[in-house]
């Protein structure tokens, strides 16, 4: 049950190696420590793969590409391939450059990811090999609706199939998908998209979820993204007047920092196709 994959990170304390971005560092570790799990950051390339090695999990997240974190992204990636640990690639802003969208490319095809997560048009890139985005944001475009939502399953599960990988869409509707079956998730609120870095604050999560529930990964990614967009809806709801972005961001953290399975039972809003 979706409940009982919240109950297990917390209980297992899931150790997660994060190579992200900058921009949204501790967001990301603070997202962590929340749901139940433990960071470590470290992008040095002499540093990753001991540092992968102690742990249960990798993230990767391209979002601040440089000269000295591309190296270390492989490099970890194997490593953790070869001991068998989950992880879990954002390709943030795949088609915005030509760095981010070859890099994405490479890492699919050289590295096993249990967990590719993204924005539509990010993921769009992965499946077809260009896309165009909005920076780092989905282009309008893309979105997903009621309309193209069949369509959209039916390639997500195509690119897990092709890939190996959950694909987990995030966006107005969110989908967690495998070769075989989809969660489409409406929990959430637009007001998330003008905060930094609940995209890969929710990374970090999927990761924590998976490896603390690895004999039901779909499942796991998708209580991942339910929690994040209760919380959500649950900050949203506890704003004051006065309160911007900022506290916007924080109230989420403490949301799910507070997260109990009766509320995530209750206020998940999904069906399976």
């Amino acid at each position: 049950m979706i409940k009982t994959c919240l109950s297990n990170v917390r209980k297992t304390v899931p150790l997660v190696h994060n190579i992200t971005n900058y921009v949204t560092v501790n967001d990301v570790a603070n997202a962590l420590l929340a749901c139940g799990g433990s960071p470590i950051m470290s992008d040095d390339e002499e540093d990753v793969e001991d540092i992968t090695s102690i742990c249960g999990g990798l993230n990767i997240n391209i979002g601040t590409l440089n000269k000295n974190t591309i190296p270390s992204m492989f490099k970890a990636g194997k490593k953790a391939n070869e001991l068998g640990h989950v992880v879990l690639l954002d390709p943030v802003g795949a088609g915005a450059s030509k760095l981010r969208t070859n890099t994405a490319l490479k890492l699919v095809e050289e590295i096993k990811f249990d967990v590719i997560r993204g924005n539509i048009s990010e993921i769009k890139t992965i499946a077809f090999g260009s896309q165009t985005t909005k920076g780092v944001d989905a282009d309008v475009a893309d979105a997903v609706t009621e309309d193209n939502l069949d369509k959209t399953i039916d390639y997500l599960k195509k690119l897990s199939a092709d890939t190996g990988s959950i694909i987990a869409v995030t966006g107005a509707i969110d989908l967690v998908c495998d070769s075989n079956s989809c969660y489409v998730i409406r929990n959430g609120r637009p007001e998330m998209g003008k905060i930094t870095g609940t995209g890969c604050q929710l990374s970090a999560v999927i990761t924590a979820f998976v490896v603390a529930n690895p004999d039901n990964k779909l499942e796991a990614a998708a209580a991942a993204v339910i929690t994040m967009g209760l919380a959500g809806e649950i900050g949203f709801d506890n704003m004051q007047p006065g309160d911007g972005n900022s506290t916007y961001r924080n109230r989420i953290i403490d949301a799910i920092y507070n997260m109990d399975e009766e509320t995530l039972s209750n206020g998940a809003k999904y069906e399976i196709r």
